[in-house]
């Protein structure tokens, strides 16, 4: 790991001295020479005007916000409880998403070009901004004239087998100024890579083949959605109401086949509905001429249902399930801004939080209990959060904070338990900029993770004919982030940062034995990470490309953790200490074509350890290209060509007759698949 981290320092401290090197522009388009401008009064905030992305010719707010450089879109994480750390990294208009259920993409795709008077890049904080604890955002900053969009697309997947999967949107929008309104719906009927062929083949402990088979599996996923939007002046602030509603469903069936050998052919399914809805509303209000009060309050429901059986020779197994599950959260901040150098944020949120599950197995029509089978759990959450932003010079930004969490967690049915937690989660953020186009961050954070309820009740994996159990004791993962980000702007579009981090996290969740037989998530001890990336954004227009980008990215990373059953140091379940990737794109005829490419170049590669197995799936480097055509400023239409390496999918189980630390290795097995390569054709049209 030493060599590696110097090796990567040593292309870190060349690659810095290279682009000190100054350059003259030159003229390569429509865009060629625009640069960003730094905002005077914040001097970790980079304003790009339109201007800036002309030779891309951007369709919607989301291209914009993609063509950043160095920057990279977090969609948000919509299954985390609460709205603090939910929303990504972007904002609109200075604020955050008031919904969690449609993602940052979504939203900023029904945003049009034309809508756009500025995108902010804040980098280490800027008085009135919430960051939500990340270090850099994005600020989409909307036109005030009214602007009318209606959209219509249409995109479809097409597969080498003639299978095509639709997908139908339209959207509407008015904004004028504080007044807005947006609807939009979609459905989508398509597959996953669940739909694959491939071979499965067993060895026993000596590597003697001993049964061959073809696997075939086949899935399909329906969804329907609709959400809307309506912004108004009201009660001396600004009011956003939101809506979402929608419904998923899929279908699974997977044949194993057997060749040679002994052993019996198989076969498994499964059928997943689920219907979700959510309300939400933003009020926010100026207090006076430097403090301004938000308020924030969602709904959430979801009602779902889950089949899974299989079937082989002299054993069949049927898994059901039913849940209902909600979340309602009430949120308030207060921020206030003393002068430049000063401003402070504070405020609360309560949240409660539930999941009514109720599942059943059997065997061969007779039932087998399983621990958690019937639960209820709920959670009362609280937290207290207060920030401060301190910026003693232009060129030095420092921002402090304190989130202090209460909750109770209880669950009843097929156990009564409740937990009570109490976790402060400080942060220190520090910002410096010690020249023009340099920039430094520090981090220092501690942030508490969040249990998923789902791992209270149990569970099933049908093809593998395996049922997992729910664990009523179980508590949230801490863990305590020590970062440090260089980052170097150059050549007007392109960006290099190199990041070092590493984490030390207390009550790692992996698999645990059980009472009876049965396996489920709990909690192994304490573990650390350190990880180190370096990210490169090349506009390789001044070495003879015109209108090229060349975006590479490369991390490796080192983590450890004592195993439960065998004591021994290992990796964290699923990780493969390395990744990277490339993409290429670009720009012609003033943005009228462009064309591109990306390549994941490591496999994708990990162990989960198990009770009586070891798992080590592996996923081979996917090439990807695609050529776009915008014919006038109302249509554009995209044609994707995915995994044309057709890269496979491995897994391999080593599997026991008990467990894994005590009994001998019972039989291994390889499990090899293929999606092949598709089409991903895009037309969207403004109306």
């Amino acid at each position: 790991m030493r060599t590696t981290v110097w090796l990567a320092g040593a292309v870190t401290s060349a690659l810095c001295l290279g682009l000190s090197t100054p350059v003259v522009a030159q003229d390569n388009g429509p865009g060629a020479g625009i640069v960003a401008r730094q905002d005077p009064e914040r001097p970790g905030v980079l304003i790009f005007d339109p201007a800036f992305f002309a030779d891309l010719r951007p369709r919607t707010a989301l291209d914009m916000i993609q063509r950043l450089p160095g920057f990279v879109l977090n969609s948000g994480s919509s299954g985390t409880r609460g709205l603090a750390g939910t929303s990504g990294n972007a904002l609109i208009d200075g604020r955050h998403p008031s919904t969690k259920s449609e993602g940052l993409d979504n939203l900023l795709e029904r945003i049009s070009a034309d809508s756009v008077e500025h995108i902010e890049l804040i980098q280490g904080g800027a008085p009135g901004i919430d960051m939500q604890g990340r270090s850099v955002v994005a600020n989409v900053v909307l036109k005030t004239s009214v602007t009318v969009e209606r959209v219509l697309a249409l995109d479809t997947y097409v597969y080498k087998d003639g299978y095509i999967g639709p997908i139908v949107r339209a959207e509407y929008s008015r904004r004028a100024g504080d007044n807005q309104i947006e609807g939009a719906i979609s459905a989508t009927v398509d597959r996953t890579d669940g739909t694959n062929q491939g071979r499965r083949q067993r060895f026993n402990p000596s590597g003697s083949l001993v049964q061959d088979a073809g696997i075939d599996a086949w899935d399909r996923f329906r969804n329907v959605r609709a959400s809307g939007a309506i912004q108004r002046p009201q009660g001396g602030g600004l009011l956003r109401l939101t809506a979402v509603a929608s419904f998923f469903g899929s279908d699974r069936e997977q044949a194993v086949t057997i060749l040679s050998g002994a052993g019996d052919d198989d076969q498994s399914q499964s059928a997943v509905e689920s219907l979700n809805g959510e309300f939400g509303a933003r009020w926010t209000r100026s207090l006076g001429p430097d403090i301004e009060l938000e308020l924030n309050g969602l709904q959430r429901l979801e009602s779902g249902s889950v089949e899974s059986g299989f079937a082989r020779t002299g054993r069949t197994g049927l898994f059901t399930s039913d849940s209902t599950s909600g979340e309602t959260i009430g949120r308030g901040v207060v921020r206030y801004r003393r002068n430049d150098r000063w401003s402070y944020e504070g405020g609360g949120e309560i949240a409660y939080n539930f999941l009514d599950t109720a599942s059943a197995y059997e065997e061969n029509g007779l039932p087998v209990a399983l621990p958690g089978a019937s639960v209820l759990v709920e959670e009362l959450r609280g937290e207290a959060f207060g920030q401060t932003t301190w910026q003693p010079t232009p060129k030095l930004t420092v921002e402090g904070s304190l989130r202090v969490e209460v909750s109770e967690i209880r669950q009843s049915g097929d156990t009564d338990t409740a937990k009570s937690f109490v976790y402060p989660k400080p942060r220190l953020l520090v910002t410096w900029i010690p020249a023009p186009q340099h920039q430094f961050r520090f981090r220092i954070e501690r942030e508490v993770g969040q249990l998923d309820f789902d791992d209270f009740a149990a569970s099933a994996e049908v093809d593998l004919g395996q049922v997992e159990a729910g664990n009523a004791d179980l508590e949230p993962d801490k863990t305590t982030y020590y970062e440090a980000i260089y980052e170097r702007r150059f050549w007007d579009e392109g960006a290099f940062s190199a990041r070092l981090t590493h984490a030390v996290v207390e009550d790692y969740i992996d698999i645990i034995p059980l009472i009876g037989g049965f396996e489920a998530l709990g909690n192994i001890g304490t573990g650390t990470q350190t990880e180190f990336e370096v990210r490169l954004t090349l506009p390789v227009d001044r070495i003879g490309v015109p209108g090229g980008r060349l975006v590479a990215r490369v991390a490796v990373r080192e983590t450890d953790i004592e195993d439960p059953l065998t004591g021994e140091s290992r990796r964290f379940s699923g990780d493969d200490g390395f990744g990277c990737g490339v993409t290429f794109t670009q720009d012609l005829d003033g943005g009228r074509w462009a064309w591109g490419m990306n390549h994941g170049c490591d496999l994708d590669a990990g162990t989960s350890y198990r009770v009586r197995e070891l798992r080590i799936n592996e996923s081979g480097p996917r090439f990807n290209a695609f050529i776009q055509w915008k014919p006038s400023n109302d249509l554009s239409i995209r044609l994707d060509v995915n995994n044309l390496t057709d890269a496979e999918s491995r897994r391999q189980r080593d599997i026991h007759s008990g467990p894994r630390d005590s009994t001998p290795l019972a039989y291994r097995e390889t499990d090899v698949r293929s999606r092949g390569s598709w089409l991903f054709l895009q037309i969207r049209k403004s109306l």
